[in-house]
């Protein structure tokens, strides 16, 4: 798995694109900073104007010009102001390449985003799993909040689906670390759009606009027992089968939602990780409150070894939010995937085969 700064996808209708586009930037861009606008076919401008920026974009964009714009973002948890990067490609670029057909990046390098060292106090040994149950803390609200930003800035819902992944590319939404859904009643469309991306090869960008029941079709086109291999999950998780598929489609989205709910428990070992990552965080709150020179004694503690990371790609929590609006967010770090919590759910509904 590499080990990048997180990509953020969304799908939406080309009719609509531009709209989405405009609300995502108004949504991040920080207040009169610059804008950096190129489109593929050399056109550009920086200003500070959006007004701007969206006029150059509707005269030009079409055929195979996108537009790729960049300039500055506050991340609404953490506080942090980094670089973004937001594009916006059309149906043709998209045939040629599935790049987005939204996509947004945060951060220049990884470093940027991901916590490459924390201070921990000075005294007692090392706690590797809770100085990475700290490091999941540090981001996992910054990743909701800008695929939030990107995929539902309005109540429009212009944007059915959207993901994100360390990976720079929009693989099955099961083996991503983030989904948004705007309708949880098809909550069930990752686990069709997971199987038809696996089985049958397909871009999930190319496929993500499908209905629901051109893709449970798409599924029950597959022949009987037919499987595909999963990552991630335990032993028996090991691959997913179409007629699980075809179950989860025909459960009711108000179980299959409250499933997923009752799977994102925290496991033993990230529960008995959190008391000593909890004195951490104060020890780092403490620390950001005081003067130069002052507060508790700390050194910098690296959080990218093997061990943090194998600790997060294993025991990470899941988080499941319902939105005011109806839909759905399902998330863990980017180090894991989800589909740990898809099984598990579908374990306890009897559907897994």
């Amino acid at each position: 798995m590499s080990r990048s700064e997180p990509w953020f996808y969304a799908w939406c209708d080309e009719t609509e694109r531009l709209d989405a586009f405009a609300a995502a930037l108004l949504a991040l861009v920080n207040p009169g900073a610059l804008l950096s606008l190129m489109m593929s076919h050399q056109q550009g401008c920086e200003t500070r104007s959006v007004d701007e920026v969206l006029a150059m974009i509707h005269a030009h964009f079409g055929g195979t010009n996108n537009a790729h714009l960049g300039s500055g973002v506050r991340l609404s948890d953490s506080e942090r102001v980094m670089m973004f990067e937001l594009i916006c490609y059309t149906d043709e670029s998209e045939r040629l390449h599935p790049w987005g057909p939204l996509r947004l990046t945060a951060g220049e390098r990884r470093r940027d985003f991901f916590p490459y060292e924390i201070l921990v106090s000075t005294y007692g040994p090392r706690f590797v799993e809770a100085e990475a149950a700290v490091a999941y803390h540090l981001v996992q609200g910054d990743i909701e909040d800008l695929l939030l930003r990107l995929c539902a800035p309005d109540g429009s819902g212009r944007v059915p689906t959207g993901a994100c992944t360390d990976e720079e590319d929009w693989f099955a939404p099961v083996e991503m670390c983030a989904t948004y859904n705007a309708n949880a009643a098809e909550l069930a469309r990752d686990l069709a759009l997971s199987w038809v991306h696996l089985h049958d090869k397909e871009s999930v960008p190319r496929i993500a606009g499908m209905s629901l029941e051109t893709l449970h079709a798409r599924v029950d086109a597959a022949p009987r027992g037919a499987r595909v291999p999963m990552k991630g999950g335990s032993e028996l998780a090991g691959s997913l089968s179409r007629e699980t598929v075809l179950k989860a489609l025909a459960t009711p989205p108000a179980a299959l939602l409250d499933a997923l709910e009752a799977a994102a428990v925290p496991d033993d070992a990230w529960r008995a990780a959190e008391p000593k990552a909890h004195e951490i965080m104060e020890l780092l709150r403490q620390l950001d409150e005081a003067a130069e020179g002052e507060g508790p004694p700390a050194f910098r503690a690296k959080v990218m070894s093997p061990g943090h990371v194998r600790f997060l790609e294993e025991h990470a929590p899941f988080r499941v939010r319902r939105l005011p609006s109806g839909g759905v967010v399902l998330a863990t770090h980017p180090y894991r995937t989800l589909w740990p919590l898809w099984s598990d759910a579908l374990f306890v509904l009897g559907l897994m085969s």
